[in-house]
């Protein structure tokens, strides 16, 4: 529908690659050389097709956390495959190496300080970052399902450290899929979607992911064309860029509390799933269905 709303006349239109007075125009995204340069009336937009824009792009933004919720629910409730743990290291330090592992286990945590002590600067990097806390995250799991007591933590750690731990790093997973929705996937996605079984599992974490990516391209290109009309009302800011999607995208990491009760949330809503359904193959199917009917 959002699409389809582009269609027919608009103030923007889109420069062709041999438009003279748009090859000095600076794009949003320089290394996005192949997608077309949003041009603007001289004197930039209307107030009402900005607002119309913006009401696109929240439309829009809202279809992508709703994808980003239900991926992140299926890929939760798949199962773990032997071939992913028998992988892993023996402990989640030597996953997250010692820095890592020693910014996560600090007295007091800030998530929005741990990333921006992390190099992210490329999609390589993050995926990398996101590799090395997802195995943690199944090793210490295994180990506490477990009760070894030999855990990678360290005799001197509690059980209820190891879980607050665990729950640091999980939010921090949580953050980078909101943030970077439109990285590549990691190891342990990929490996749970190609050992899933589940057909119910697999057609909608598909369909999210197909939507998440579709949501994140719409995104993008409305704010190439929030950006020509911002160069048109201060062409002295050529230079700076618009908050770009992933500003746009951002959640407040301070609240660390909020992150642990979505967290929670998810927990509980795959317990209920499970009960209210019956458990077993069909659990998952009734289940994430229903949330998905929800959603939309």
């Amino acid at each position: 529908e959002c699409l389809d709303n582009f269609k027919g006349d608009h103030e923007f239109t889109y420069a062709s690659k041999n438009d003279n007075e748009t090859k000095s125009l600076k794009k949003r995204e320089e290394d996005k050389w192949w997608l077309p340069t949003p041009k603007v009336p001289p004197d930039g937009l209307s107030d009402a097709t900005r607002r119309w824009l913006q009401f696109q792009k929240d439309s829009v933004h809202q279809v992508l956390k709703a994808a980003l919720a239900i991926n992140a629910q299926i890929l939760m409730e798949m199962h773990v495959p032997d071939s992913y743990t028998e992988t892993l290291p023996k402990n989640g330090r030597a996953s997250l190496g010692d820095y890592i592992y020693k910014s996560i286990t600090v007295d007091h945590f800030d998530p929005d300080q741990f990333l921006s002590a992390m190099d992210l600067t490329t999609d390589h990097k993050i995926v990398d970052l996101k590799n090395r806390i997802e195995a943690s995250v199944v090793i210490w799991k295994r180990k506490m399902s477990a009760k070894d007591s030999r855990s990678g933590w360290g005799s001197g750690v509690s059980l209820e450290k190891r879980e607050q731990f665990e729950d640091r790093a999980e939010t921090i997973l949580l953050i980078l899929k909101q943030r970077y929705p439109g990285i590549p996937q990691t190891t342990l996605e990929i490996t749970k979607i190609e050992n899933n079984r589940d057909v119910g599992h697999a057609v909608l974490e598909s369909y999210s992911r197909i939507l998440e990516s579709l949501a994140h391209k719409v995104l993008s290109r409305i704010e190439d064309v929030q950006h020509a009309d911002a160069l048109t009302q201060n062409p002295s800011s050529r230079s700076l860029k618009l908050n770009s999607l992933n500003d746009s995208l951002k959640i407040d990491a301070s609240d660390f509390a909020t992150w642990t009760k979505l967290r929670f949330l998810l927990w509980a809503l795959n317990d209920w799933q499970h009960v209210s359904c019956g458990g077993g193959a069909e659990v998952s199917k009734g289940g994430t269905t229903s949330q998905y009917q929800e959603l939309k």
